[in-house]
């Protein structure tokens, strides 16, 4: 038997019921897969779709083939790479946590001069994040974390396993809870909630352990979805000061 696990935060997967909030409509009526138009006749025996595609997860730290842009862009990122800069911003995925530890690898291993890790408006998929944490956990060279825009949720792990932490003014951090699903078999469900588990503990207890704070405060706090500015979040302890114009 195939059952489903949600873990709340995270919209429902494919075939389960749909989040609060989620409109949904059919197809049109006459031409399968265009918006239906006010006063068409309205047919059950289509499908139902989302209002809105889901938007795709952003590719970061690697320009598109297709991109008219890609020249240029490429070239941008390897002046970064050769300044030891690197950016990540967007979505946090596997993909993107591969790129992102090949070239922390790779700046590392070309020597022990300080690396800047600057997160623009980073978010991240819980797996993904541990395993760039575990990549910074074992660096040598020292990696100065410079978040702006909002950084949310696992994401937060990334700036907090950086020996330096600092924000720009207009930086705001959101606290949320890690959320995942997945669907299986009863026992690969239980096996999967598991590791899940023991993932968010590994993430709470990296933000108590750089912000001096309970694990149980920190997960309290996420559940609310508390959001700190870039002054809270020197007094919350998640990052050490405020970058100014004289540091650019």
């Amino acid at each position: 038997m195939t059952m489903r696990a949600h873990i709340p935060g995270r919209p429902g997967a494919p075939g389960g019921p749909s989040s609060p909030g989620g409109p949904i409509r059919p197809a049109g009526p006459f031409i399968p897969g265009l918006p239906i138009r006010p006063g068409q006749p309205f047919r059950h025996d289509e499908p139902f779709r989302p209002l809105h595609d889901p938007l795709p997860p952003s590719r970061i730290w690697q320009p598109s083939e297709t991109d008219p842009q890609a020249g240029w862009q490429a070239k941008l990122y390897e002046r970064l790479l050769a300044k030891r800069i690197v950016l990540a911003a967007g979505i946090l995925d596997d993909q993107a946590a591969t790129r992102l530890s090949a070239q922390l690898l790779t700046l590392d291993a070309d020597g022990g001069q300080p690396i800047r890790l600057e997160l623009q408006n980073l978010r991240a998929e819980l797996p993904a994040a541990i395993t760039v944490m575990g990549i910074l956990d074992v660096m040598h060279a020292k990696v100065h974390g410079c978040a702006s825009g909002e950084t949310a949720g696992p994401a937060l792990a990334l700036l907090a396993s950086c020996p330096q932490r600092s924000a720009y003014p207009n930086a705001t951090f959101s606290l949320t809870e890690p959320s995942m699903s997945f669907d299986g078999t009863a026992s690969a469900i239980a096996a999967r909630e598991q590791q899940v588990l023991r993932m968010m503990d590994t993430f709470y207890y990296r933000l108590a352990e750089v912000t001096g704070r309970e694990p149980d405060e920190i997960r309290e706090d996420a559940r609310r979805g508390r959001v700190l500015t870039a002054a809270q979040a020197v007094g919350y302890g998640l990052i050490q000061d405020q970058i100014t114009r004289e540091d650019t």
